[in-house]
């Protein structure tokens, strides 16, 4: 009965490891990309920086598959002053 309970409670685990969604890969944005964007998911924070640095937006196309883009921002750390 036991070896039975550890057979089931094996099976069960790697369906539930199948059914945890796989990490996405990212993708690079380049100018002029055309971009289907149902839904932004997350977008990363801009740091305190003065200079180009990369950033990150997770969002979900209209199919409802989900896409991890990086793209180049001008960080947040620049002054006038």
């Amino acid at each position: 009965m036991k070896a039975f309970a550890l057979l089931a409670l094996t099976g069960m685990s790697s369906f539930a490891l199948a059914a945890e969604p796989a990490e996405t890969a990212v993708e690079q944005y380049h100018y002029g990309m055309e971009l289907d964007i149902a839904r932004v998911i997350s977008r990363s924070e801009i740091p305190d920086v003065c200079g180009i640095v990369p950033a990150y937006m997770t969002y979900e196309d209209h199919q409802g598959k989900v896409h991890r883009l990086e793209y180049m921002v001008f960080g947040q750390g620049c002054s006038n002053g």
